[in-house]
């Protein structure tokens, strides 16, 4: 079972993700990040930044990255994960990958994976929850053994990226995302989730069956992983207060 830990707000939510990383780090200067992207993990990054940490040997490799957007355009993942993470963290950009920013498209996949490899696998990462039960890009029915790839975008989640761009029609159709497979190889998973809207994905994929049809679910398969969430995101979880009881009774040396 995930460890689930109920907080009241989203910002007491990202110090809590910021101290597992700091923690981290001060183990390993050059611990490897999985980067997430969208709203959810604004809380952590702005959290780790407050704490003034030198966290310019750490690399990062970010989840994913829209196909289409030209050079440059400020909703690209590499122009967020630069606006938003790399410079305020005060990360080394050489350091900082994003998926299809090498090469051509079809053998993306192949390099970002190899690229993990190369840098020993991601320590901890950092994961939202769309409404679809997608974690990354990996739409329902991706398989869990799947690896960075190009995907197809449902258009309940283009709806849902829509409100970072002029209008639905110049949201991207596709995308490369680092696959189920790709993301349940990380050695912490730290799961982050916010609001009424993503409380019935947040139920699915912590207390549901495992199923393609919700790929958040794939985290049960994994043996670290946090979930942190305020109370609107975990209003339809069944053991809330058990997840709340075990929190306000771990011992001292228990840390996430």
């Amino acid at each position: 079972m995930a460890e689930v830990v109920i907080l009241p707000t989203s910002a007491e939510a990202g110090d809590l993700a910021a101290s597992a990383i700091a923690s981290l780090v001060s183990r390993r200067p050059d611990a490897v990040l999985g980067l997430a992207t969208g709203s959810t993990p604004l809380s952590t990054w702005r959290a780790l930044a407050a704490r003034g940490l030198d966290l310019s040997r750490v690399r990062g490799f970010a989840l994913d990255e829209y196909v289409g957007l030209p050079a440059g355009h400020p909703e690209s993942y590499r122009a967020v994960i630069t606006r938003e993470v790399v410079e305020p963290l005060g990360l080394t950009p050489s350091l900082v990958r994003v998926p299809y920013d090498d090469g051509p498209l079809a053998t993306a996949g192949e390099r970002y994976e190899a690229a993990i490899d190369a840098a020993g696998g991601v320590d901890l990462q950092i994961l939202g929850i769309g409404t679809t039960g997608h974690i990354g890009f990996n739409e329902p029915g991706s398989s869990f053994a799947s690896l960075t790839r190009v995907k197809t975008l449902t258009e309940q989640t283009r709806a849902d990226n829509a409100r970072f761009f002029e209008s639905l029609d110049q949201v991207p159709m596709h995308c490369v995302t680092q696959g189920l497979g790709t993301i349940l190889r990380a050695r912490h998973l730290v799961l982050l989730a916010f609001g009424e809207r993503k409380a019935e994905a947040v139920a699915g994929a912590v207390e549901g069956p495992v199923t393609a049809s919700l790929p958040g679910s794939a985290i049960q398969l994994h043996p670290h992983v946090t979930v942190i969430v305020d109370e609107a995101a975990a209003s339809r979880l069944r053991f809330a207060d058990y997840y709340r009881h075990a929190w306000a009774n771990r011992f001292d040396w228990e840390s996430l």
